[in-house]
């Protein structure tokens, strides 16, 4: 593997207990509530029942069963043994272990991983893209575990707010993919609450809206959707402010950027 993606893993090893502990995660409210997929994503994808699922880069697989519990057959792939092992403990313990198959394996090993299998979807959700050095190579993938007419939903943090630094308040990295010029971190930070890692350095690369659509296109898949949204998931900066929807966007006084898309292609039949 790359060193840069092994020290990556290193750091996402650690991760794993830190989140799982979280109050961000939180682990025990997401048994006892038993959630299915986000609502947005069911439209998207529509009725899922019986159909194969795969997540690319799953963590400790909290997003992988929730398309489980809503029939799907999933499969979680993840580069750190340490979140493949939590996931199939979280899979058990949510009941979901016969619904659930999780795989630890480097993204651009996932074929040969899989044994060939061939998948109804393929689903890659927010901050995975970026851990990986080359996009292009990421849609050769995309392309090889989709069977004719599957679906690729991704939902991922926008490269432009990728650019800007922890304060969203200057840019401090490029908008285009440079292979050997990954974004290096050093601070030991993490995105959930918790102590602070002591594997810190990890290596991060920005993927351009066209260089992601044109990896897609390239290895065959025909793009049926891209929205820019101006909202995310999570506080990205300190000056976002929670909706009412439980969704992170500029205050009225502060002009509005991308801060995530949604893309959806096929693979043609």
């Amino acid at each position: 593997m790359d060193p840069r993606l092994e020290a990556n893993r290193s750091n996402w090893n650690e991760r794993v207990g830190i989140h799982t502990r979280s109050r961000f995660y939180d682990v025990d409210g997401w048994l006892r509530n038993a959630p299915g997929p986000d609502p947005r994503e069911s439209e998207a994808l529509g009725n899922l029942d019986g159909k194969t699922l795969v997540h690319l880069q799953c963590h400790f697989g909290m997003d992988t069963l929730r398309w489980a519990r809503a029939g799907a057959v999933v499969t979680g792939l993840d580069f750190s043994p340490a979140a493949v092992d939590e996931a199939v403990n979280l899979s058990r313990r949510a009941g979901l272990a016969e619904h659930s198959t999780f795989v630890c394996a480097n993204v651009y090993d996932a074929p040969r991983a899989l044994s060939g299998k061939r998948f109804d979807v393929v689903y890659v959700s927010l901050g995975a893209l970026c851990w990986l050095p080359n996009i292009d190579a990421w849609g050769a993938v995309v392309s090889e575990l989709l069977m004719p007419g599957g679906r690729l939903y991704l939902h991922d943090v926008h490269p432009f707010s990728s650019c800007l630094d922890d304060d969203g308040e200057r840019i401090v990295y490029g908008y285009f993919e440079e292979f050997d010029n990954p974004y290096v971190d050093d601070t030991g930070d993490t995105y959930t609450d918790g102590e602070k890692l002591s594997t810190t350095r990890i290596f991060v690369w920005n993927h351009s809206i066209g260089e992601i659509v044109a990896a897609l296109i390239e290895h065959g898949l025909v793009v049926d959707s891209l929205t820019e949204h101006d909202w995310t998931v999570f506080q990205q900066f300190p000056w976002l402010v929670e909706s009412s929807t439980g969704q992170f966007v500029a205050p009225d006084d502060h002009p509005r950027i991308p801060l995530s898309f949604t893309l959806l292609a096929r693979s043609p039949s």
